[in-house]
């Protein structure tokens, strides 16, 4: 709060009108407690009696509601949130912005979000506490940028038990989640103008990442195997990277072949390249264990493997990590020392206990379980909805199901169009490739639908979203 005291506007008025205006554009909620008149003087450089004026003004109008020794609160009577006066503003200032907008709950269908229903928050606020009871000032100082050495140390074991990855602390970086793992890499070993190869169809957001970089990125078609390697090799040869999700290819599922794998280290060791394995949801499988990661097949270290846990615990906690060969070890952390300022301390080690003590294993294999169930019941659900008229994907593992919908002259864009219109997250699959690639359908994740009677509910208000065509 600032005041003008070369303005004719007594101080007190001005207090006054500053609280009002932040009321009623919604800055301020009903309930919210406001600073104590001795502190705001202090803070502004006024008589205490200045501010004991304009909170008295606001108080008699029913903005203010006086709460004794717990101090002064906007009034809770006053609806929520209340309509903002029509009173004269610059044009660029707005009442409301959208960006500003409070997290909803994710919409039914949403892709790439894990089971929220069955997180362990009891658990998981119990680990916080006892860190945040345990804060040393050394915990309040800034951290490694390249990460909590504990949280490092625990990631480095499990990959090495369920992955395959050896790997020594030292060489995981911790981040704030895929995007910052891929612009940390390009960051550190790439070039402007230089080729990475994409699949394609792929996850948009590396492309994203890796444009605002000043990366070309060179489409490479994906088939039932994987990544066509040869058809990398024919269009950029002498690309310095391919980024790839063997494990669960994003979008279509499949899983890399063994062949595709060789191959693709094959090319990588010829060409001095380096290969990003997005591991992005390795874990779910659900014929048979986790595949291995590419990772563990790398003997010449072209291999930088990336991993979140959006997706294996929550992306509220927006922490993802990579892990480079030790060759590049100096390098990444002279980058990260430039680059960030580090993941907050506490949280990565909440996150280090629930690996160490063994709730993140426990926590994965309940996942596995529970998303197998879930993943059938909206099949089920869609199938008994549809009839003959849908067509179901069922990879090996993953989050999503792709449906594909017969005789209709409508795109997958359209259809997509109208779930969401009514309210159902289903993203088309068209648009995760370039124009040569051709096939369509619907994008749909299933970790969150609750029941068998959830899972109909669901394919009921897609049939009637999608309906007659028009």
């Amino acid at each position: 709060m600032k005041i003008d005291r070369a303005t004719s506007t007594p101080l007190h008025r001005q207090i006054y009108e500053r609280f009002r205006t932040a009321i009623e554009q919604g800055l301020l909620h009903p309930g919210d407690r406001v600073a104590s008149a001795r502190s705001l003087a202090s803070e502004l450089g006024v008589a205490r009696g200045t501010v004991e004026t304009a909170y008295n003004q606001l108080a008699g109008e029913g903005y203010f509601s006086p709460q004794g020794q717990a101090g002064t609160v906007v009034s809770p009577s006053l609806p929520s949130p209340r309509s903002a006066r029509r009173t004269p503003q610059r044009a660029e200032t707005r009442a409301f912005d959208p960006a500003l907008a409070e997290a909803a709950p994710p919409p039914p269908l949403q892709l790439g979000i894990p089971a929220l229903d069955a997180f362990p928050r009891k658990l998981w606020a119990r680990l916080a506490a006892r860190r945040a009871r345990a804060t040393t000032a050394a915990d309040m100082f800034y951290g490694d940028p390249s990460g909590h050495s504990l949280l490092r140390t625990a990631i480095a074991t499990y990959l090495r038990v369920s992955r395959g990855v050896s790997c020594h602390p030292s060489q995981v970086f911790v981040t704030g989640g895929y995007r910052a793992s891929l612009a940390l890499i390009s960051h550190t070993l790439l070039d402007r103008d230089e080729r990475v190869w994409v699949e394609d169809p792929g996850y948009p957001p590396t492309r994203e990442v890796l444009r605002s970089a000043g990366q070309r990125t060179v489409p490479v078609p994906v088939d039932e195997e994987g990544l066509v390697v040869a058809r990398g090799v024919r269009k950029a040869a002498k690309a310095r990277m391919a980024v790839v999700t063997p494990s669960h290819q994003a979008p279509l599922g499949v899983s890399m072949s063994l062949a595709r794998r060789l191959q693709l280290l094959d090319w990588a060791s010829q060409a001095k390249a380096w290969i990003v394995e997005d591991d992005y949801d390795g874990e779910y499988r659900y014929a048979g264990p986790p595949l291995p990661a590419l990772k563990s097949l790398d003997r010449h270290d072209r291999v930088l493997y990336a991993g979140s846990f959006s997706k294996v615990l929550y992306p509220g906690l927006a922490l993802g990590y990579v892990v480079v060969p030790e060759s590049l070890r100096d390098a990444f952390g002279e980058a990260a020392r430039t680059w960030s300022n580090g993941c907050p301390q506490i949280t990565q080690a909440v996150v280090a206990d629930f690996i160490r003590e063994g709730h993140f294993s426990r926590h994965l294999k309940k996942m596995r379980l529970l998303y197998a169930r879930r993943r059938h019941m909206l099949a089920a659900a869609l199938l008994k909805a549809f009839g003959e008229d849908v067509r179901i994907d069922l990879q090996a593992g993953g989050m999503h199901l792709i449906a594909r919908f017969g005789r209709r002259r409508e795109g997958d864009e359209a259809l997509a169009r109208r779930a969401q219109l009514a309210g159902l997250n289903c993203q088309p699959l068209s648009v995760r490739g370039t124009a040569r690639f051709r096939d369509e359908g619907l994008l749909m994740g299933f970790t969150n639908v609750g029941s068998a009677l959830h899972a109909q509910q669901l394919a009921a208000k897609l049939h009637k979203a999608l309906g007659r065509e028009p």
